[in-house]
């Protein structure tokens, strides 16, 4: 899966290729389902047992329709009602069902089809390693039919049965449900159908499958879909971490938010922080976000890195320009440092000054310092409590404060959410790692 920027949101159709695939993974189940012989009434002459005279009178005639050469299927189709109506006992009920569904088979009448192999399951008659196959199959029915409701009791039925086979696994058909209310339009409702089924796995210890995140998240992007779709970029990321995966997280919200220069800032020192700058747009957002004149040294390490890592050409006049600025700047700005400090820690240090030192020592990657004055911001009256909350979780987060970082940044809220989120993430990750070193191996992974 790849997020693009801007130019691409409108065709971004990630996820689709799922259904796809479990489309054409499931599409000759039914044909080849392998169901118990049809005839089973024929086993009973002259009626006893689990079958009336009445059932097999009614019986013997449409099954010699349905199964004549060359059948006219639809005028044999006229004598269902009157087999359903002496159809009693679960044998006669499975035995109907079943002839039913042959009928629907060979004329390809998907409506009597998923009539058969609803009489089938409502019998009880179908063994029990058979019953997670019957009810895929009336899954794939009601779904082709847009019987939506019907669609997500079988398919549900299926995966309580841990149906499976080469192709087909419960986690996919986890998704398949939440397909279900995407075809409806029912956006949240599948997005929170495949939430808290990741919630579910993860609270009994088990892994979640990747193509849940990527579907529930592809779609959310699709659709615009707010918070929910940082909370699957967020889980993914988390879960499945590596550059790749958290270009695409960056790339998601550069492209579904209207960010100001504030706000693309602190998103583009996430990217930056994870390495998941791969053309030179993104350096040159970054040092337009920033600006040489405000945060010198920010400007300067990040095109120094663009030029290290061979992603920017010296030749492009934008980024020399703005790496001579900053430069010059710097010295400038040193000598100011110790001036900036001692006010903003003064008792009477007005608001601007402190959240000024903050925004200063974060550019300095001085996180300890920017950590105190954003700290010290966040109670004054006035204040920007996202803007400062958000920075005061990045000072924390790229000190190795993980949990401290989290907490803080739970408080943002508003447009700026988002960002919050994804740092969250960053740390969560970083916790991880450090609780078992052996992942970093995973996060780096491309």
């Amino acid at each position: 899966m790849r997020f693009y920027v801007r130019p691409q949101r409108s065709q971004n159709r990630a996820g689709s290729h799922l259904a796809l695939a479990i489309a054409l993974a499931t599409s000759a189940v039914i044909a080849t389902a392998g169901f118990a012989e049809p005839a089973y009434a024929a086993k009973k002459k002259g009626g006893g047992g689990d079958y009336s005279k009445e059932f097999i009178e009614a019986y013997k005639p449409l099954e010699t329709a349905v199964n004549a050469e060359g059948a006219d299927i639809a005028a044999a189709a006229s004598q269902i009602p009157g087999l359903i109506a002496v159809s009693q006992s679960p044998t006669e009920l499975m035995a109907t069902g079943n002839l039913i569904y042959t009928a629907g088979t060979k004329s390809s009448n998907q409506k009597l089809q998923l009539q058969g192999m609803e009489m089938m399951l409502a019998s009880g008659q179908v063994p029990v390693e058979n019953q997670g196959q019957y009810n895929f199959v009336a899954y794939q029915l009601a779904n082709s039919l847009s019987q939506y409701d019907k669609a997500r009791q079988y398919a549900e039925a299926a995966i309580q049965h841990n149906f499976t086979t080469g192709d087909i696994t419960p986690s996919m058909l986890r998704v398949v449900v939440a397909e279900t209310y995407f075809s409806e339009n029912r956006i949240p409702e599948g997005l929170d159908y495949l939430q808290k089924a990741i919630n579910t796995r993860k609270a009994n210890g088990q892994p979640v499958d990747q193509t849940w995140y990527t579907r529930g998240l592809g779609i959310a992007y699709r659709e615009a879909v707010r918070p929910q779709v940082y909370q699957f970029v967020a889980e993914w990321v988390v879960d499945f971490p590596s550059i790749t995966n958290w270009r695409d997280a960056v790339n998601i919200a550069r492209n579904l938010e209207d960010y100001e220069p504030a706000e693309m800032l602190d998103l583009m020192r996430l990217g930056y922080t994870l390495d998941t700058f791969d053309n030179k747009q993104a350096y040159i957002d970054y040092v337009e976000a920033a600006d040489p004149r405000r945060l010198p040294k920010e400007v300067e390490k990040v095109i120094k890195q663009g030029y290290a890592s061979g992603r920017v050409s010296k030749d492009d006049m934008f980024l020399a320009d703005a790496l001579k600025m900053a430069t010059g700047r710097i010295a400038a700005d040193n000598a100011e440092l110790p001036t900036l400090e001692r006010d903003a820690r003064s008792g009477n240090a007005g608001l601007r000054t402190v959240v000024a030192a903050g925004d200063t020592f974060l550019n300095y990657a001085e996180y300890a310092k920017a950590e105190e004055f954003y700290a010290k911001a966040a109670g004054m009256a006035g204040v920007d409590a996202n803007l400062v909350n958000t920075r005061l979780g990045i000072s924390q987060a790229l000190q190795g404060k993980y949990v401290a970082a989290q907490t803080t940044l739970a408080a943002v809220k508003g447009k700026r959410e988002a960002l919050a989120m994804l740092w969250s993430a960053y740390a969560r990750m970083k916790a991880a790692e450090a609780a078992t070193p052996t992942a970093a191996v995973a996060a780096t992974a491309s």
